[in-house]
């Protein structure tokens, strides 16, 4: 925030695999003092209740986003606790009036995690069919920072002609890929280690991995 003024990141959470990333995101940037608004497109909800059983609601998003934050990438609950979401504002995904679907709406940028093809395309081409597209597109024409962490496996020539677009565009295309240099010894570091390489790109200071320093095997146990 800047001189009291809220200027938030939004999170964009699309259909795509992956909602554990978006959570490791969101637990990130309020972890870091950070203001967010939050865009769960249709197809998320689904997702999110095959991937954890909760059912995202309009109605009820704060009791439901402190429970889906609270779950660990095993989806054990009660694994984090202590969210300041009073940070968080909601936007319903068909709201093409909220704050964020205009440039004139003070925003630090847009992270889109996960992101599905079908999302990746529909900013790619500009459609705004939905708040999450839109906000993109606007984040885009105003030069903002976009990180597009794309979810999916393979990639056709045509996603990949799209993840090209994104990038001339200005944004970052960021693959949901996690890495083992970093020690990973459970399923939540390798989710971290995604989400800490979206906050990176966001500029955005973290402690979700362990980075590398330079010597070989510095991750590993020492006997």
């Amino acid at each position: 925030m800047t001189d009291g003024k809220r200027t938030p990141w939004v999170v964009g959470v699309s259909g795509a695999s992956g909602t554990p990333y978006a959570a490791a995101v969101v637990r990130g940037l309020l972890a870091a003092g950070e203001s967010v608004d939050l865009v769960v497109s249709r197809a998320s909800r689904l997702t999110l209740l095959d991937e954890t059983g909760i059912s995202f609601r309009d109605a009820h998003w704060r009791a439901d986003l402190e429970e889906w934050l609270g779950r660990g990438a095993d989806n054990k609950p009660g694994t984090f606790a202590g969210f300041d979401l009073d940070a968080v504002r909601y936007w319903g995904a068909g709201d093409l009036a909220a704050g964020p679907s205009s440039g004139s709406y003070a925003v630090k940028g847009m992270l889109i995690v996960p992101a599905s093809t079908a999302c990746v395309a529909g900013v790619a081409l500009g459609l705004s069919k939905d708040l999450l597209q839109r906000v993109a597109s606007v984040t885009l024409k105003e030069r903002r920072r976009l990180v597009v962490a794309v979810r999916e496996t393979p990639l056709n020539g045509q996603t990949l002609r799209h993840l090209v677009a994104l990038d001339e565009a200005g944004a970052v295309v960021l693959p949901a890929s996690p890495a083992f240099y970093a020690g990973a010894t459970h399923i939540q570091d390798l989710v971290d280690f995604v989400a800490g390489r979206v906050l990176d790109a966001a500029g955005v200071p973290h402690g979700l991995y362990r980075r590398w320093e330079g010597e070989l095997g510095s991750a590993r146990p020492r006997e």
